[in-house]
Parts: structure tokens; sequence; C-alpha cells
């Protein structure tokens, strides 16, 4: 997969595709039905399928205070679409000049000009240019023009409700792992380099990985069941602290990983931490000691989901 990063760095090569446009937060299952059909029609057309997004996200840029937390962030959503049949994306900085560009203007630059798009897939509610002056029915007119298809996205629906990020995000709210898994279509996972933290985890009796999420929010919080990849053993088995760390008065979210009976250092690496099981919510306590507690417990609850879980594994 090719990553393109913003207009200056389209060349004549990349002329000739079919292309989507969307945030693509999540990669969940409606946006893998978009990629499926567009590679389907990029082979018939003999022509690479072409992602187009935006970093930020445009309410990001419009509204940061008002923005809901990213299913994932921008190197996390780029190693999801190289699963999938992406041969492009090309990323647009979304900013002052982004966000002033004409609706014409961009259909010239970045569908005609730059990418010479074949077939176009949005969503019947797609807008876009300066005000959200430009709609499917400019683009369908622009395609009959310049000589490009335009189709528009059919819901895809999981128990009878469209899929979509932001109910991913109230069923990671909510706590449901299991009904955000259906809808990605895979366990909701971070990932992030281990970093040097208080060793706080240590005093207490329980070392953790601080892994560096470079988020200003994130969707879930609390105490979960979660495996580790990105180790020579893996999956890994540990217990994980999403949250801003109350007890502490901590101020940023941070996830803390204390993988069982390992031995090793962790520090710099690269890993991915999959939610299986929430435990609890995030609890201030009133000491370290009422803290050490109740990590000892969720220690021996995880422990013990994960014998349940190993053995069902072993009886399939």
């Amino acid at each position: 997969m090719e990553l393109i990063r913003g207009l200056h760095n389209l060349r004549p090569r990349h002329r000739g595709s079919v292309a989507t446009i969307g945030n693509f937060d999540g990669v969940h299952l409606g946006h893998q039905a978009v990629i499926g059909r567009l590679a389907e029609r990029g082979a018939e057309l003999g022509v690479p399928a072409t992602v187009i997004t935006f970093e930020p996200q445009p309410l990001e840029y419009f509204a940061p205070d008002r923005v809901p937390p990213r299913l994932q962030r921008f190197r996390e959503k780029m190693e999801t679409l190289r699963r999938f049949a992406v041969d492009r994306v090309l990323v647009l900085p979304f900013n002052r000049r982004l966000a002033e560009m004409t609706a014409e203007a961009f259909i010239q630059r970045v569908l005609v000009d730059g990418l010479e798009v074949r077939y176009l897939v949005v969503g019947d509610d797609f807008r876009f240019g300066r005000g959200r002056e430009g709609d499917f029915a400019m683009l369908e007119a622009a395609g009959r023009e310049h000589g490009f298809t335009v189709a528009h996205l059919h819901s895809f629906c999981v128990d009878g409700e469209r899929v979509s990020s932001t109910r991913i995000r109230r069923a990671l709210e909510a706590g449901d792992l299991a009904a955000a898994e259906r809808l990605l279509g895979r366990r909701y996972c971070m990932s992030g380099r281990v970093a040097h933290g208080d060793r706080l985890g240590r005093e207490l009796g329980f070392p953790t990985a601080n892994i560096h999420l470079h988020r200003k929010a994130s969707p879930l919080e609390g105490i979960f069941a979660v495996e580790v990849f990105g180790l020579e053993r893996e999956p890994w088995p540990a217990v994980a602290s999403l949250g801003n760390r109350p007890t502490v008065d901590g101020t940023r979210t941070v996830l803390e990983v204390h993988l069982f009976d390992f031995d090793g250092d962790l520090y710099g690496r690269h890993l991915q931490v999959s939610f299986l099981h929430k435990l609890r919510d995030q609890e201030k306590f009133d000491s370290l000691a009422a803290l050490q507690a109740q990590i000892a417990a969720d220690v021996a609850q995880t422990r013990a989901f994960f014998d349940r879980w190993y053995a069902k594994d072993a009886c399939r």
C-alpha cells in the first residue's frame, strides 16, 4: 500500500484510479464493505483502489473541543488499511487552505487532475468543499462531464442497525467489547511504544508497560483483561488500566499493562493491546495500600478469566 501525503506528492503515475472519500475511523465492517466493492471495480477497470482521507479529521479542525475520541490514531488506521485491498491512501492535510477550497476546485484538483478518478464511492449524504457546498448531485454532474461514475454507499447493518464509528464508540463507552468486535470485524485494539513511567506499578508489586497512546482522548476507560502482541511469544495475557489514574491525580490518559509472568525489557517495543473483557471502571482510592489491594484483586480476577478463556479455546 502506497501512502501519499498531500496533493503536492501526486505524480502522473497516480492518474487513473477508483476512489472513496472519508475519515475511515476504525475501518469497521461498513468501511471494509466499501473497500471490497472498490477493489472489485478497480480490478475490472485495471486501476488501483485509492482511499482519500484527511488528517486531522475535519471536525477536529472545525470544533476541536467538541470532537469525539477517535477509534484509531493515524498510524493504527494505516496499519489496518494495509490488511485490506487498498492500493493507495491519499492523505489530505485538513487545514485552512483545504477548508476554504471550493467544491468545484476539490473536484478538479483532487478527483480529475490529481487522480483521474474513473469510479467514486461516497455516501449519498456526503458534503464537501467550502461551506459544505458540494454534494452527491454535484459529484454526479461532474462525473458526467469528466467521465467518471459516482456510486453511493449502501448502509452495512449488524443486528438490524447501521454500522458506524459512532455506534462503536457507544459500545466501547458502555464497556460492551463483544458488540464493538461484531461491528469492527475484529477485537478492539490500541497500539503504541513502551515508554518510561513513574514506576508506581513496580513499587506496588505489579510492574507495568506504559504505552504512549498519542491521543487527546480515549473512547474507553477502565480495567481490562487483554492480550498483548508484538513479543516473541504472543498473544501474552495481561491486565490493563486505561484512564487518567485518579488515585494519583493524573491528568492525561495512560495505558498501563501488567503482563503475567513476564521477565524482560520492554522499553522501546511497539506493542498492540487487544481488549477482551472489562473488569470494572476506574476508581479513586483513599490510599496506595487500597489501590494495591484492588490491583491484586484485578490480577486474580483476570487470571481466572484467562483460565476460562483458554479452556474454552482448548475445547473447540
